[in-house]
């Protein structure tokens, strides 16, 4: 993978990359290669024949919505910059790895490679929301953002700000819970964070979500835009999802409905009862409509290593009925990767099954028992790696001839974190292809962990990353690497 840095906050648009990413601190440009294993490291899983036992699919339907006013006319919560506070720590989720050399390790890089990196400068950059926050001066603070054609919108823990694609803020930085004000219940009161912005390109337009309840979170708040505009109005959404506690919801674009993980709880948040996977109506959303999700309930029980489910990038859509896909951590050495087919109008047919396993090239973990993990300048105090699942977001795209999926999660590596990232294709069709996979991680003493990955309509891949060490302070970097590079670099 190429590198560049600077060392200012910027939003990258990146010429040979059609994502945006937020980079708060970025860094010099080389180029890096594998050294070790340039070939190609393609592994194949055929197809799992399904169960033929019917599954107990639940629906549940929304306990309120309506569509608000427009959120620029809304009173916007104002900042308030309380004490720096660590934010709610995840729950431990069990697992059973077992740690092994990296065959596929980056760890060096050669001083030619250094001075002809080829990854296109930012065309612009810009602060985002700028420390504490909004509201809540939590650490981590939950950054994330989406961009659509007109506008960069960002989130963090409970505030979030709307850009033009020029830097210019159109609206905020408000409380997220602006965007619930006279909505009622917990989705306005009890608002707890993790929140989630996607686009929806098909529709043309912005989802925003984020966990609720009055003591543990129960509930998902979420909101669809009524049009491209997201400082325009948008339909609300209040789906209770039971009594556990549900953490980590991330959620993914597909034509048929907003697919979601979790990672279930009981509810005092001390025992994990395994990872669950939901669908909500898509179609009824996007009008506004009263809406149901659908699950299948807890997958696999508290042994079963949790998974996210891919999110459409792209103008071009899936196969024409093509089930949303779920990958999972690759914990036990694969990659198992679940279909969701939903069936709307009957959803006893609506069936969630294991499709393929691909191999996963062999890691060793990071930090699983403790979250004083990553060192960082001016403390001795460590940062959490989340080194226990896949990081957000499994971007899918269709280029006709294949599908391809683009993700990472973090591993030791060089005695420093680093990020194993993986490209998978025909995640839907099959055979199920780890098409290349390398763990970015360079012996210079720097910990690279928490990246999310997307890739072009060129097949160029991009990932933004975390970076820190005892000498430098957290910031954010990216790498990426050319269609035509050699695989696995």
């Amino acid at each position: 993978m190429k590198l560049r840095y600077k060392l200012i906050p910027v939003l990258a648009l990146m010429l040979a990359f059609s994502a945006v990413v937020v980079l708060p601190r970025i860094i010099e440009a080389k180029r890096a290669q594998v050294l070790a294993n340039s070939e190609a490291l393609s592994i194949v899983a055929q197809p799992i024949q399904a169960p033929q036992a019917r599954q107990n699919i639940k629906v549940g339907a929304s306990i309120r919505n309506d569509t608000s006013i427009p959120l620029r006319e809304m009173k916007q919560l104002p900042i308030e910059f309380k004490g720096e506070k660590e934010g709610p720590k995840n729950p431990k989720v069990r697992h059973t790895h077992k740690d092994a050399d990296d065959p596929v390790i980056q760890s060096t890089i050669t001083g030619t490679d250094v001075a002809t990196a080829n990854i296109p400068s930012p065309l612009t950059s810009f602060n985002g929301i700028g420390f504490p926050g909004v509201a809540c001066s939590c650490a981590p603070p939950d950054t994330n953002g989406e961009v659509g054609p007109n506008h960069y919108v960002q989130i963090v823990y409970e505030g979030f700000q709307v850009f033009n694609k020029t830097g210019a803020s159109l609206l905020g930085p408000s409380g997220i819970q602006t965007l619930w004000s006279g909505f009622g219940g917990v989705c306005q009161n009890n608002g707890s964070g993790d929140p989630v912005v996607l686009y929806d390109q098909i529709a043309d337009r912005w989802v925003i979500t984020q966990f609720a309840g009055v003591s543990i979170p129960t509930d998902e708040c979420v909101a669809v835009s009524t049009s491209g505009d997201p400082t325009g109005s948008w339909h609300r959404y209040d789906f209770h999802l039971g009594s556990n506690f549900f953490d980590y919801p991330h959620l993914g674009v597909w034509p048929d409905g907003y697919y979601m993980s979790m990672n279930v709880f009981n509810s005092t948040g001390t025992a994990f009862l395994g990872p669950q996977a939901f669908v909500f109506d898509r179609a009824k959303m996007l009008n506004g409509l009263p809406a149901t999700f659908q699950t299948p309930g807890i997958t696999g029980g508290a042994l079963e290593e949790t998974f996210l489910p891919v999110d459409l990038d792209g103008s071009t859509l899936p196969p024409a009925g093509a089930p949303a896909t779920f990958v999972e951590w690759p914990s036990g050495g694969n990659f198992k990767v679940f279909h969701f087919d939903v069936d709307w109008t009957t959803p006893a047919n609506t069936t969630f099954a294991l499709f393929a396993s691909p191999s996963s090239a062999a890691f060793t973990t990071l930090c699983l028992t403790t979250r004083s993990c990553v060192p960082q300048s001016g403390t001795t105090s460590r940062l959490d790696a989340i080194a226990d699942r896949l990081m957000f977001r499994l971007a899918y795209r269709n280029f006709g001839t294949h599908e391809s999926v683009v993700g990472n999660f973090t591993v030791s590596a060089s005695s420093v974190a680093g990020i194993r990232w993986f490209e998978m294709r025909n995640v839907t069709s099959g055979p199920v292809t780890v098409f290349q996979q390398s763990t970015f991680g360079l012996a210079d003493g720097t910990w690279r962990w928490m990246g999310s990955a997307a890739m072009d309509k060129d097949g160029n891949i991009a990932i933004g990353y975390s970076a820190s060490s005892a000498s430098i302070f957290p910031e954010l970097r990216y790498a990426g690497r050319l269609a035509s590079d050699p695989l696995n670099v």
